[in-house]
């Protein structure tokens, strides 16, 4: 009895010990107990008592729970939709989207890397790869694959581009795109259309007709300018189930400035290279019956020797007009029906004070060999003094739309 006294006794002075460690005076007075100390236990079975340092009870560890869209295994997947990976624990540390020619698909992570989400730009008929890893908050990695195929596209959208990748041209060359199958929604292709310059530039696309959309500034190129086309139409759904299968990036430059002014009435064409004048030429422009049309032209092709015959204009052998002549120099096609302006020796006693040609600008030869080692394919040449007019479409016409018009054939406008 005695000993167990002295036990009881000594559980006491500890007690007390414990209490004299939350005194009011160690905490300097006002009957608080220091900030963040348990006092209680709570008497509710199975209830947690043990706080993390800031009072707020700690979350558990949890593996990397993995979710990708679309599920493994589909088939029929729509090549514009973005393929996503998502953690609902932990992050993301590696994703990788392949196809099976191996070429990848760009993603990118959100700010905590909780979800990847890619591009939407997948091949139809393509069989596709998601790999890749995540971290959970347990500390374990959790591999990830999983594998899908896109529907299969009844036609395909590729483009062709004027002008040629790495090209130098003229300033008022417009960017055109000619598509293999017709595009019937014209705003979702060109939702993927852009173009990028080296100096700030005020241009639009302009939809010719569902083959065909072109781009222009507001002006002129400026002189020296590079230019970027990127075409991004790899999984555009350009309607009736026709799907982009590939995309391009075109890149070139606008060389000098070289702006041509002809005028049938006075018989001269003045040419102005980086705004000032460079040389007036003498010509001979189209003869009644054959007027040369009046209006803004852009230089198409060069050709240094050019065989020109009158059966592409209509004209047949046996007609009084009809001409077949082999070797035409310094010839620049500016018309798609056939006017060109070139080198003409055989109507030099007409160049400067009459129109004698077929509707063709002609020169003498040393002037058509200047003017030819002076410009570019896009080079502008504005006919004035007649009242025939070009053509939409005859040739390339876009400097002939009113800017407003122009800017409206967008089919995002």
């Amino acid at each position: 009895m005695r000993k167990h006294g002295l036990a009881v006794a000594g559980i006491c002075v500890l007690l007390l010990a414990g209490t004299a460690c939350s005194d009011t005076k160690a905490n300097g007075g006002g009957g608080q107990s220091t900030p963040g100390a348990s006092t209680s236990q709570s008497n509710t079975p199975g209830a947690s008592s043990t706080p993390d340092a800031s009072g707020t009870p700690s979350e558990s560890a949890a593996a990397a729970n993995i979710a990708v869209v679309p599920a493994k295994g589909a088939t029929s997947v729509q090549p514009d939709k973005p393929v996503t990976v998502t953690t609902t624990a932990g992050k993301l540390t590696a994703i990788t989207l392949k196809d099976d020619d191996g070429d990848k698909v760009t993603g990118s992570f959100n700010t905590d890397k909780t979800q990847w989400t890619s591009q939407p730009q997948l091949k139809p008929g393509a069989s596709y790869t998601v790999s890749g890893s995540a971290e959970g908050t347990d500390g374990a990695t959790v591999p990830i694959s999983s594998t899908f195929k896109t529907l299969k596209a009844s036609k395909s959208l590729k483009a062709s581009v004027v002008p040629l990748n790495g090209e130098t041209v003229g300033v008022a060359l417009p960017i055109q795109i000619f598509w293999n199958n017709p595009v019937k929604d014209r705003a979702a292709v060109e939702k993927r259309l852009s173009v990028k310059t080296s100096v700030p530039v005020d241009g639009s696309w302009h939809w010719v007709n569902s083959k065909q959309v072109n781009y222009r500034p507001k002006n002129y190129w400026p002189a020296g300018t590079k230019v970027t086309v990127n075409i991004d139409t790899q999984g555009v759904n350009a309607g009736n189930n026709t799907w982009g299968t590939s995309g391009r990036t075109i890149a070139f430059s606008i060389g000098k400035s070289v702006v041509s002014n002809v005028n049938v009435k006075t018989h001269t064409m003045t040419v102005r290279i980086n705004g000032k004048l460079a040389r007036t030429i003498p010509i001979t422009a189209g003869k009644d019956g054959f007027t040369t049309r009046s209006g803004v032209k852009v230089i198409m092709e060069k050709f240094t020797v050019k065989r020109m015959d009158a059966a592409t204009v209509g004209l047949k052998p046996g007609d009084p007009e009809y001409y077949n002549i082999p070797d035409v120099k310094w010839a620049q096609r500016v018309t798609s029906s056939g006017e060109f302006i070139h080198g003409a020796p055989w109507s030099s006693g007409s160049q400067g004070s009459a129109n004698v040609s077929h509707g063709c600008v002609g020169m003498s030869l040393k002037d058509a060999q200047w003017f030819f080692n002076q410009t570019l394919r896009g080079d502008p040449v504005i006919v004035t003094g007649t009242t025939r007019h070009m053509e939409p479409g005859n040739g390339w016409t876009d400097w002939n739309t009113t800017w407003a018009a122009y800017k409206a054939g967008s089919a995002l406008s």
